[in-house]
C-alpha cells in the first residue's frame, strides 16, 4: 500500500500487479511476467563507507561495487547491507524492496543498462507485487540518477 500511495502521490500511472507466485528473485519475476531477465529491476542496498545507497540494477547484470563506491565519491569499503539493516532502513524485506517509499532517504543510482527495455519491472514492497514503468519514470519517482558504470555483465 505504501508503494501504491507513493506512486499515486508522485503522479505516476504505474499500476501494481500481484504475481501468482513469489517473484523474490529476478529470474522468478521474469518468468512470471514473461519478460527478459534484464527488464527486472533489482533494488539492492549497499553500505558505502557505512552510508546506505540504493542501486537499481538490471536483472541480468551484477552491481560493480568498486565502481559504485567511486561514483559515490567514497574511497572506503562497499558492502551489501544485511537483511536486518535493509528491513529496518527501507521498511521492505529483501526480495520485495521497492525503488521508492522507503522509511529513510538515501542516494539512488539507476543502472543505465535498464534503458534496453521498456517497460522495466520493479518490486512493489512485497515479493509477490511488481509494477511496470519506463526508466525515465523510474528515475523520477525514485529520485534516482542514471549511471553507466555501476553494473557489469553477469554469468547467470
Amino acid at each position: 500500500m505504501r508503494v501504491r500511495n507513493a506512486l499515486k502521490g508522485l503522479g505516476s500511472s504505474a499500476e501494481i500487479v500481484d504475481l501468482e507466485q513469489s517473484g523474490r528473485t529476478a529470474k522468478q519475476a521474469a518468468q512470471q511476467i514473461g519478460c527478459p531477465l534484464g527488464a527486472i529491476v533489482k533494488s539492492l542496498v549497499f553500505l558505502v563507507d557505512s552510508e546506505p545507497v540504493l542501486a537499481l540494477i538490471a536483472g541480468d547484470r551484477k552491481c560493480d561495487q568498486r565502481e559504485l563506491g567511486l561514483v559515490m565519491g567514497f574511497t572506503g569499503g562497499v558492502k551489501k547491507a544485511d537483511a536486518d539493516f535493509v528491513r529496518s532502513f527501507t521498511g521492505f524485506s529483501i526480495g520485495g524492496v521497492a525503488p521508492l517509499a522507503h522509511l529513510n532517504r538515501m542516494p539512488v543510482l539507476v543502472d543505465s543498462s535498464l534503458q534496453r527495455f521498456n517497460p522495466v519491472y520493479a518490486a512493489a514492497g512485497h515479493p509477490n507485487c511488481i509494477f511496470g514503468i519506463s526508466v525515465t519514470e523510474l528515475c523520477r519517482v525514485s529520485n534516482g540518477v542514471l549511471e553507466a558504470k555501476i553494473s557489469t555483465e553477469s554469468l547467470i
